[in-house]
């Protein structure tokens, strides 16, 4: 009898000590990863469309590079092909010569104001250097109600946050692995009705109840849902597989990493080189170029975020189902091993 509180001890002690740790390594983490990625932006490599044909605007362009590598120029063949590279979020804006002399800088703030700042800051610089007038257009430019773009960002979070949420609820309240495939399978419909019910409450809160969007619902209801739901189903295929240290993997790659490297706060060419192409992969940056393109760009250039979600909604289906297979298979054996044992 004096030996069960030693025991008791030996069970809880181990399990504790690790989460404590783990919560450390996290937070850890958010702090590296937040303060690492936003105190000091530093632009590099912003593009910027120019027409090879267009001798005054490449120039203008070759002496701006020859200055710093902020800007990259990036050529194209005509006008109107630099004009589609600026509507499918290819560039932040478009240098060209003006019919009546000068320059004309076509900018599309809504796909990153910070970045339209920096390159019309630059080309206003070197247009007065040159001694030519610049003119600078906005021809995709944020809602009155959205001015630092950040509304797609603030949503990507929130339907992330809340898809990898409701899947660790369900994983502490009935077992981060469901016992068979009935079970998987409410436990995806579930995470599926939650999504949309989400998705939805989005769409209201930034639309009719905020006025950010209101002429957008539909359309933010349906790219929300489909974030929430591919972030819950990632968090739920990690956590069949792995437990609760799912939940922390899940955590270092949707929040500590993701929404850093999301592209959301700042465009993705102001971060460390380790987070610039994070967007173009984990879902917090795919959800947020997805609710840009569909919101501001009339879904151009959003067929890579699209595409994305999509394949982590399929790989998360298949990750939780071969997780409960696994352990369906697994947990009769274990049965007969404890009958032997007794």
């Amino acid at each position: 009898m004096d030996d069960e509180p030693e025991l008791r001890t030996r069970d809880w002690l181990p399990r504790t000590a690790a989460l404590i740790l783990g919560t450390l390594a996290l937070a850890s983490a958010f702090i590296a990863a937040y303060v690492g990625a936003l105190h000091k932006p530093d632009p590099r490599d912003v593009p910027v469309a120019v027409v090879t044909s267009d001798q005054q605007a490449q120039a203008v362009m070759s002496a701006v590079r020859a200055r710093t590598d902020t800007i990259k120029p990036v050529g194209y063949d005509s006008r109107d092909a630099a004009s589609d590279g600026l509507t499918d979020r290819s560039v932040y804006a478009v240098l060209s010569s003006a019919p009546a002399g000068g320059l004309t800088l076509a900018t599309a703030s809504a796909g990153a104001p910070a970045a339209t700042e920096l390159v019309t800051g630059v080309f206003t610089e070197a247009a007065r250097q040159a001694g030519m007038p610049l003119e600078v257009t906005d021809d995709v430019p944020v809602s009155a109600d959205d001015p630092r773009g950040l509304v797609p960002f603030y949503l990507a979070v929130g339907v992330v946050l809340g898809g990898y949420l409701a899947s660790t609820a369900l994983g502490i309240s009935l077992g981060t692995s469901p016992r068979d495939l009935r079970r998987a399978g409410l436990r995806i419909a579930t995470l599926a009705v939650h999504a949309i019910l989400l998705g939805v409450i989005g769409a209201i809160l930034v639309g009719p109840v905020l006025g950010v969007f209101p002429d957008q619902v539909a359309t933010v209801a349906v790219v929300g849902a489909l974030a929430a739901f591919a972030a819950g189903m990632v968090a739920a295929a990690v956590q069949g597989w792995l437990g609760l240290l799912g939940t922390g993997i899940v955590i270092l790659l949707l929040v500590v990493l993701g929404n850093p490297g999301s592209g959301g706060i700042y465009a993705p060419e102001f971060l460390p080189p380790f987070l610039r192409g994070m967007h173009r992969w984990n879902v917090p940056g795919l959800a947020t170029d997805l609710f840009k393109s569909a919101i501001y760009f009339d879904w151009r250039g959003g067929g890579w975020a699209l595409t994305g979600l999509l394949v982590w909604v399929v790989a998360g289906l298949a990750g939780l189902l071969t997780a409960t297979m696994f352990r369906a298979r697994r947990r009769p054996k274990a049965g007969r091993h404890a009958v032997e044992r007794d």
